[in-house]
């Protein structure tokens, strides 16, 4: 079932690039509005507990969240949906596996480890080929994009291990529920946050921005 429940969610995420349109800004911004909306109307139908420390780690989760996606959907006007895509999801693989690892106690044991490891060392090396290009004057150009990729992809390491961190170490009887209403908010937090210091406010008033909604659902 725990492989059925991940499967909707690759479909989830895989939507996302076919249903933003505009700019960065709007794309962002429309998803944080329709992820909020969603999260909302999950908590009316659940009201799980209120617990301020976790209300408040995942309100910042969701916030470095949006540091990820943002960085995901500049990438996509950089390096295009397919040169971005895999990168991302093996610097998301690489980064939070080792996070399990390395911080949770994950791959207890040596034989555990061993495959893990050698499971990596494969995904790097896809990652490797998937960043390399056919025009051999854009050398300079793509390892910058690649490593800006990579710098906005730790806000998705830290809200994917921010979870885990407070079932281990705040209140083991959290479950997704809880927490998903704040971290949603963080994320509505954090857009609102780029958007200021973008100084790109007018993309609340414009209908490219609502549709984009759809990706937040």
């Amino acid at each position: 079932m725990a492989l059925l429940i991940a499967l909707i969610n690759i479909i989830g995420w895989g939507l996302i690039p076919l249903t933003v349109k505009g700019t960065p800004a709007h794309q962002i911004t429309g998803m944080g509005i329709g992820a909020s909306v969603t999260a909302f109307i999950i908590y009316l139908f659940t009201r799980p507990s209120i617990d301020v420390t976790v209300w408040i780690i995942a309100i910042v989760a969701g916030a470095l969240w949006t540091i990820g996606q943002l960085g995901q959907f500049i990438s996509y006007t950089r390096i295009g949906v397919s040169g971005t895509i895999p990168l991302s999801t093996g610097f998301q693989l690489v980064g939070n596996s080792l996070i399990g690892v390395l911080i949770f106690g994950e791959w207890p044991t040596a034989i555990a480890k061993i495959i893990g490891f050698i499971a990596l060392a494969c995904v790097v090396i896809g990652i490797v080929l998937s960043s390399k290009s056919d025009d051999k004057g854009s050398g300079d150009a793509n390892f910058k994009n690649i490593m800006f990729l990579l710098a906005t992809t730790i806000g998705f390491w830290a809200y994917s291990s921010f979870p885990k961190f407070i079932s281990s170490h705040i209140n083991s009887k959290v479950t997704g529920l809880d927490y998903i209403f704040p971290e949603m908010l963080g994320v509505l937090v954090g857009t609102v946050i780029y958007i200021i210091l973008s100084h790109n406010t007018k993309v609340y008033s414009e209908k490219v921005t609502w549709r984009n909604c759809l990706a937040g659902l």
